[in-house]
């Protein structure tokens, strides 16, 4: 069965920089699950950069809310995580000048201290995984240490993907690669409303190329696009809801 699982760290980044109360990533908890989420994933770091102890302690409390807590193999955290006992666990490597985490565990070198942790978690009857390169070989290191289900760090996937786009593309700069993905994404919807309202399929594979150099001529700002991207959303969910011919205009 597919789930999803929805980080909020970054909400709690947000509230930091803001040195106040919001946005709260208690309610964000809350507020995803309401939206159909089935789990929330919150990463307490070992400088708390984001997730605090206590957002941690109370995310963790909450009533119908599955909790996935990363952590690393700092003996504190670890610690500190089998006292707020989450739903689940994914043990990740951490860099201190990290902006994400950026590979997956080194399981070959901390095999034995990570089969001590892992002991630990599943005493406590918590659902652990670990988080790792993908490799044939860490899978296998991963079943050796009975985890439960790993995470495959994509990273270098997502940078092949980004860097084979920016060669096809060829933009100036990093604001003129995500005006281009804003106005595909423009260009896809509207194609996708004539396509639902029986409007020509060749139609509209011919004109989504004129609506992306469209846009891209008109050089608009990065959040116009996204503006424009969320009206052509709506004018889609109404033209199904309405399924007439004419809606799209």
């Amino acid at each position: 069965m597919k789930r999803l699982g929805v980080n909020i760290d970054h909400v709690a980044t947000l509230r930091n920089a803001r040195g106040e109360k919001h946005p709260d990533p208690i309610s964000a908890a809350l507020h995803v699950v309401k939206c159909g989420a089935d789990s929330v994933t919150i990463h307490l770091r070992e400088d708390r950069r984001h997730i605090n102890d206590k957002d941690a302690k109370m995310i963790c409390n909450l009533k119908n809310v599955l909790v996935n807590l990363e952590v690393s193999m700092n003996a504190s955290i670890i610690s500190n995580a089998l006292r707020i006992k989450p739903n689940y666990i994914c043990i990740v490597p951490e860099n201190r000048k990290e902006i994400t985490t950026e590979g997956g565990l080194n399981l070959k070198k901390n095999f034995n201290k990570l089969k001590k942790i892992i002991f630990k978690f599943k005493k406590a009857q918590i659902r652990t995984s670990l988080f790792i390169n993908p490799s044939v070989n860490d899978v296998k290191l991963s079943r050796l240490l009975e985890v439960d289900c790993v995470e495959i760090h994509t990273g270098n996937l997502s940078n092949k993907v980004k860097a084979d786009f920016f060669q096809e593309v060829q933009p100036k700069d990093e604001t003129e690669f995500f005006l281009y993905g804003g106005a595909v994404g423009v260009a896809n919807t509207l194609c996708q409303i004539f396509v639902d309202n029986k409007i020509s399929l060749n139609y509209a594979k011919k004109t989504k190329k004129d609506y992306v150099n469209f846009f891209m001529k008109k050089e608009l700002e990065l959040y116009e696009l996204v503006l424009l991207l969320k009206f052509t959303r709506v004018c889609h969910l109404l033209c199904q809801r309405k399924g007439t011919g004419s809606c799209w205009q």
